[in-house]
């Protein structure tokens, strides 16, 4: 039943294709019992999200997910993780230690960053600004999909309290943060960070840096746009479905498209699009943060067209920003293949920073 729906809505869309003049994808073609599948492990990971709110401690031990691991961090939750400040090393950038740091780095990894990965960013920045304690936030794509803003903002409160563990305007509180989200998955828990902070406190959160790496993208459901974001999302499904890759980024695709046409409908804002507005929301976020934009007309995820619009309507809303375009890289690679032009473009932006306010 449920594949032969899938097959009908996967007809119509190709019908749809042919009437406005798009050509066929592989997008849409997909056998129905990899739909009926597909569709039945996002019903699953949607009900585990409903689920997950109403465990009570009296459920044992056995029946609780693995916590997962990141080497020299302390979990705080399954997603949430810190560390103190560390011994000065030799920085990524060849420049050594800067000398004016900030009290704390927020990261927030790509959607399904394996932990041992997102790391690696981590231990550049404890080279870079050895003095900052470290927050690191892994990015599941379920939750991001399957939550509501409320229950991702909720997600977050232990960045806030790991962030100001007394409060904001507590001795203790620090004086200077950078933060640094990566590709659509970690804005969205950035976000939810931002989100929790405004409700907590009644104001926008204070951070003097923010690093959007391979992000944000177009909120737009448009057919280049679906075709992205359905490979994104098929690139995490694709490590726990045994399903050929097409079949997967078919059904996302599917999925994707009646997720918007019913978001639209109900008038609702997507995760993506939400997040988007949420990085230059001023109440969201303080209006003196700076922000250094890391990208490459390579990325097969992110249109860099979408990211040059962002930031020019950051520009123009009075926001101080600096971009750096990689060659060659693909989404979230950029570290990876040019590691001393990263890290250096990191190093003067915050220079930047602290020059025009001494942060």
């Amino acid at each position: 039943m449920t594949g032969t729906l899938v097959a009908t809505q996967v007809a119509r869309l190709n019908s749809v294709a042919d009437r406005v003049g798009l050509p066929p994808s592989p997008l849409v073609r997909s056998s129905a019992a990899g739909g009926a599948l597909l569709l039945a492990f996002f019903a699953v990971l949607r009900l585990r999200q409903s689920l997950g709110g109403s465990r009570t401690s009296s459920s044992s031990s056995s029946s609780k997910p693995r916590q997962p691991q990141v080497p020299g961090f302390a979990p705080v939750t399954d997603q949430i993780f810190v560390r103190g400040a560390g011994p000065a090393t030799e920085s990524p950038d060849g420049e050594g230690a800067e000398d004016s740091q900030p009290d704390v780095l927020v990261l927030y990894g790509w959607g399904d960053g394996i932990p041992k990965h997102v790391a690696k960013y981590a231990d550049g920045y404890a080279a870079l600004f050895p003095r900052a304690r470290q927050i690191l936030v892994l990015s599941p794509i379920s939750k991001a999909m399957f939550s509501e803003h409320d229950a991702r903002a909720l997600t977050m409160i232990p960045v806030v309290r790991a962030l100001f563990p007394d409060g904001p305007r507590a001795e203790s509180a620090p004086r200077s943060v950078a933060v640094h989200i990566m590709s659509n998955t970690g804005a969205i828990n950035y976000a939810s960070t931002l989100r929790a902070y405004t409700d907590m406190y009644g104001q926008p959160m204070p951070h003097d840096l923010l690093v959007l790496d391979s992000t944000p993208g177009s909120p737009r459901m448009t057919w280049f746009n679906l075709l992205r974001w359905s490979r994104a999302m098929a690139l995490g499904l694709s490590a726990v479905v045994p399903l050929p890759f097409v079949v997967i980024q078919s059904i996302s695709g599917v999925f994707l498209f009646v997720s918007g046409t019913v978001a639209n409908i109900r008038g609702t804002q997507s995760s993506g699009s939400w997040a988007s507005e949420a990085t230059r929301d001023p109440e969201l976020v303080t209006p003196s943060t700076r922000k250094l934009y890391l990208y490459s007309k390579e990325d097969d995820l992110i249109s860099w067209t979408d990211i040059e619009e962002n930031i020019a309507e950051n520009k123009a809303a009075g926001w101080q920003t600096d971009a750096c375009v990689f060659e060659g890289t693909g989404h979230v690679g950029h570290m990876r293949k040019h590691t001393r032009q990263y890290w250096h473009a990191i190093r003067q932006s915050w220079e930047r920073k602290v020059a025009s306010t001494g942060a």
